[in-house]
């Protein structure tokens, strides 16, 4: 970036306005204790407003004020080009943008506008000391290209005429209104309207008669109404986005049976307490299994099944599909995870003596070659464990 030095002639002495000291205060109150150099952009933004530049003086008050050396607030001043270090014209310092679209679409015109009617270079005054301007990169309203900045406001879709329109008034004491200034609504479409031009698109359609016969025919036919709880859509990479490195964070039990869902093998159909299995009112010798080595269950999903009566490895073990699905069903937000999961076959090499190689063991998407892979109830079988 170009070299940016303070201006050559200084004012004596800078202070505070009332509205930039009630600024200053209300915006060191924001920072803890011996953080208020934080305040330092929003401080010289704030002198700026009030002076049109930075001076000296002004960085050296606001050193003075947020108990900063002199030195690191010249830094920020000028390092930051939003800053002037120099006086700018007492009614409007124009910024105009000169990046590629705003160029191709006639900045350049606007700059000779700036060079002819301010003064021949940038950061120059005007001979009346009202304007002055500079080109600046993106403006960031390129579909309004060209355009230009007064402090905080912008006027777009600019030619030569408008542009001097505009300083003509600003020239006469008033401001102009922001924004584009050929008539376009933002950044609607230059040439009007090109799609959802039927006007029938808005028109808000009368609804059917409807006859009394007809109210009777709907009532009739209506389904009753479903009691079963809704299930989120199954997500079938929930369990490889909770793996992770041990002993890093992971998802809540609660996230993964919002993103989960309930695929049950056999739909959502409702099954009859005739295959509620043989539950327990408290686990044998006053010990239960740690069910948490099944994949898939964590604690909270643990004590729901200790209150449902679930203990051990082998009450698992000896159920029938319909026993797995009517404890599905009664899994709340973890519905679907049973059998999905296949809890019967882990519950059965568990309950044999099986146990995971470590903490996170087959319960993990497991590193093979180069690739990752899931475990499967069946995938020890498999390799001759």
């Amino acid at each position: 970036m170009a070299v940016r030095r303070l201006h050559h002639v200084q004012p004596e002495s800078f202070a505070f306005s009332d509205e930039t000291l009630a600024f200053a205060e209300a915006c060191v109150k924001k920072y803890p204790e011996g953080r208020q150099a934080s305040a330092v952009i929003p401080l010289l933004w704030q002198v700026q407003l009030q002076e049109g530049w930075v001076s000296e003086p002004a960085i050296r008050a606001i050193a003075d004020y947020l108990a900063m050396p002199y030195i690191r607030v010249l830094e920020v001043a000028t390092f930051y080009t939003m800053f002037q270090l120099a006086p700018v014209g007492r009614k409007a310092h124009i910024q105009v943008c000169g990046t590629t679209p705003c160029m191709l679409r006639g900045s350049e015109d606007l700059l000779a506008v700036c060079k002819r009617r301010i003064s021949p270079h940038a950061f120059e005054l005007s001979a009346d000391g009202d304007f002055s301007w500079e080109e600046v990169e993106c403006l960031g309203a390129c579909v309004n290209a060209p355009m230009i900045q007064i402090v905080k406001d912008t006027y777009e879709d600019l030619t030569p005429e408008s542009f001097e329109a505009i300083l003509d008034t600003i020239a006469a004491g008033d401001m102009p209104t922001p924004g584009p200034q050929n008539g376009r609504h933002f950044s609607a479409a230059a040439g009007g309207a090109t799609t959802l031009t039927d006007p029938d698109l808005y028109r808000r359609r009368p609804a059917p008669a409807q006859d009394d016969h007809h109210d009777d025919v709907m009532v009739a036919e209506a389904p009753p109404a479903s009691t079963q709880t809704p299930t989120d859509p199954a997500t079938p990479e929930a369990r490889a986005q909770n793996a992770g490195r041990p002993g890093g964070e992971e998802r809540t039990e609660e996230e993964i049976a919002r993103t989960a869902g309930a695929d049950l093998a056999s739909g959502d159909e409702t099954v009859p307490d005739e295959f509620k299995p043989a539950l327990m009112s408290a686990p044998r010798e006053g010990t239960g299994d740690d069910l948490k080595l099944i994949w898939g269950v964590g604690p909270k999903l643990e004590t729901l099944l200790h209150e449902l009566g679930v203990y051990h490895f082998d009450q698992i073990a000896g159920w029938n599909e319909m026993n797995l699905r009517w404890i599905d069903q009664h899994l709340g937000a973890f519905r679907g995870r049973a059998v999905r999961d296949k809890w019967i076959e882990q519950a059965g090499r568990l309950s044999g003596g099986w146990r995971p190689t470590d903490k996170d063991g087959e319960k993990r998407p497991e590193e093979r070659h180069g690739r990752t892979e899931r475990f499967r109830p069946d995938d020890d079988l498999k390799r001759g464990r």
